[in-house]
């Protein structure tokens, strides 16, 4: 039987993910049961829910249990397999699996990718993965997209909010993005083809958005929180709306302390509908969106990077790099290597 690794949650981070917080640890593995397939991870995703997942808060999914498998979502290659549908070579999407090399799993739980020509298998974590349907979804049935409207995406080089600003221009919106760094500014005005880019480290967002967005804006997605957030709102136009994704600026923080915003009447004044949403909300219609966003993708109008780092020993750094704003695009922590 192969030996297995898998990083192991062995007490709840406070603040930053820190050293002592997981563990890698080496164990033999079981022959594999009846049903179920064997999967050697490729690809691990690297996302700020994560963080959330380490903690005991109350969230959408039960938070990992101390000293378990850190939960995460995957792209592997099966290499045993009990379960007829699944083949052995198959390429899959494991869905939730968890922080390993191997993840055994049931055969009925995996989703088997189609090879596209052109496209790498990056590509199932990004404009065709979790983070393009929260991207779209989020979008295009919160949002609501009308042509002309200004669009404001927070964490804009981010892998979603990457997507939500060229979805955005390809409704016939203006699109305002806000990132951490010029060469981040520079990528989403240059290659994504945002109108704008803010650098909040550098600039005066208020300000910014002020020169910008003349008119108001009429959607925010909102993927920061904080002060960031706050600027925003102050901006809403009437009936704006207000897709909430994410709300990163928050995960490492004390959580007594207060986070605001503190214009919350704001939402009320401009009567801006405000809804937050989780990706599995819409499991039921990926068809829908995986089909909009592979043929924006086949026309050349969506451009996406990803940031790949190796080595399943670097997964508690490489996510912090989310939190830092080290990224471009999706996060991907590559485990092994791809089959020829």
């Amino acid at each position: 039987m192969p030996t297995n690794q898998s990083w192991y949650l062995r007490r709840r981070p406070v603040g930053e993910v820190s050293e002592g917080d997981l563990e890698l640890v080496s164990e033999e593995m079981s022959p594999l049961a009846d049903d179920m397939v064997r999967v050697r991870t490729l690809y691990l995703s690297l996302d700020p829910t994560n963080r959330i997942w380490m903690s005991d808060m109350d969230a959408y999914l039960p938070p990992v249990e101390l000293n378990t498998p850190m939960r995460g979502g995957s792209i592997g290659v099966v290499e045993e397999s009990n379960f007829d549908a699944v083949s052995v070579g198959s390429i899959v999407n494991t869905g939730l699996a968890t922080w390993a090399l191997y993840n055994d799993l049931p055969g009925d739980a995996v989703n088997v990718l189609p090879p596209i020509p052109g496209v790498p298998l990056t590509a199932f974590m990004g404009p065709l993965g979790a983070t393009g349907m929260t991207a779209y979804f989020g979008l295009m049935d919160i949002g609501a997209p009308k042509e002309g409207d200004t669009i404001v995406v927070s964490a804009a080089a981010g892998a979603v909010g990457s997507m939500v600003g060229q979805i955005g221009k390809i409704n016939g919106c203006r699109v305002v993005g806000i990132a951490g760094s010029d060469e981040k500014c520079r990528w989403l005005t240059d290659v994504a083809g945002f109108d704008a880019a803010i650098n909040y480290k550098t600039e005066d967002v208020g300000a910014a958005l002020d020169q910008h967005c003349p008119d108001g804006i009429d959607i925010n997605f909102e993927n920061v929180g904080g002060t960031i957030m706050e600027a925003v709102i102050a901006r809403l136009n009437d009936f704006s709306r207000m897709p909430l994704c994410g709300l990163i600026s928050t995960y490492n923080a004390d959580p007594e302390a207060s986070t605001g915003p503190k214009n919350f009447e704001n939402l009320l004044m401009r009567r801006t509908k405000v809804q937050g949403f989780i990706v599995i909300d819409y499991l039921d219609r990926f068809a829908e969106g995986i089909a909009a966003m592979g043929g924006w993708l086949m026309e050349g109008k969506l451009k996406f990077e990803t940031d790949i780092v190796e080595g399943l020993e670097n997964a508690p750094s490489a996510l912090r790099r989310l939190f830092t704003g080290a990224n471009l695009g999706k996060l991907v922590l590559q485990v092994s290597e791809p089959p020829a």
